[in-house]
């Protein structure tokens, strides 16, 4: 009944593997346009959990990582995701494969330079980074090179109005993941595999009143999986925001008098 509108052509069985990016395929392809998601229609329940909770992917360029942070995602009932120009293309099949379906269910809004994310967050958006640098470590911390999800990486220089360069790394307060952080609404930057959060991730931060979440790890462990990391933020960030809404209802139900 879900094929109906779609046209079935009968293949032979070599000729999909040989069009499959997969070794061994399930003898399915299907071929479509790239989704508007203004033009996309969501799960009502989907809708209904939704969080004032979203996600901005900086640079994240793994396929696998990519969909299993969407999945997370729409698990954790992000508002939407954010993903700026570097990040791999969230319609690529391996991309697909990984996201489960997290697609269909959350708008994704792609290559975007970071002059636009702002205009494509709610208004009082504070924006939080994951980042590696213990709270009270020194600030030249901020500027590891590594693989780390949220270790910050030089990028290429900015310049300001004047035409001089801006290569300075904003300062952000930082705390651990599980503190409170999730005044809403708010948004949460993953930053890439190899090259980390970049300066645009963390001067939009800054400007926003944002802060460094750090998720603490045994020492010796470098940095977490850029969607382990997610998965733990994002859920972190949903438990606090429905703890916050079950206090203020309460507060409601019985008001404390005076």
């Amino acid at each position: 009944a879900q094929l109906k509108r779609a046209n079935l052509v009968k293949v032979k069985f070599e000729d999909v593997k040989s069009w499959s990016e997969l070794i061994t395929p399930q003898g399915l392809l299907g071929i479509f346009s790239k989704p508007n998601h203004t033009k996309m229609s969501y799960p009502a329940a989907q809708l209904n959990s939704s969080l004032p909770l979203l996600l901005i992917g900086d640079n994240i360029r793994d396929p696998g990582n990519l969909g299993t942070i969407l999945r997370s995602a729409a698990g954790a009932g992000c508002e939407k995701v954010l993903l700026t120009k570097g990040c791999v293309d969230p319609w690529e099949p391996k991309v697909l494969r990984a996201g489960m379906g997290a697609h269909f269910r959350l708008p994704i809004i792609a290559n975007l330079d970071w002059e636009s994310v702002p205009s494509n967050l709610p208004p009082g958006t504070q924006v939080c980074v994951a980042d590696n640098k213990e709270p009270g470590a020194p600030a030249e911390a901020a500027s590891g090179i590594g693989s780390a999800p949220g270790k910050s990486k030089p990028t290429p220089e900015h310049k300001d109005e004047d035409g001089a360069v801006d290569d300075s790394i904003p300062e952000l307060a930082t705390q651990y993941y599980y503190e409170t952080w999730t005044q809403p609404p708010v948004a949460v930057v993953i930053g890439g595999e190899t090259h980390g959060l970049s300066r645009d991730a963390l001067h939009l931060a800054a400007s926003t009143g944002g802060k460094r979440l750090v998720i603490p790890v045994v020492p010796g462990i470098d940095s977490l999986n850029s969607a382990i990391a997610a998965g733990i933020l994002l859920f972190e960030g949903k438990r606090q925001w429905l703890q916050r809404h079950e206090r203020e209802n309460k507060r409601q139900k019985f008001p404390v008098m005076g």
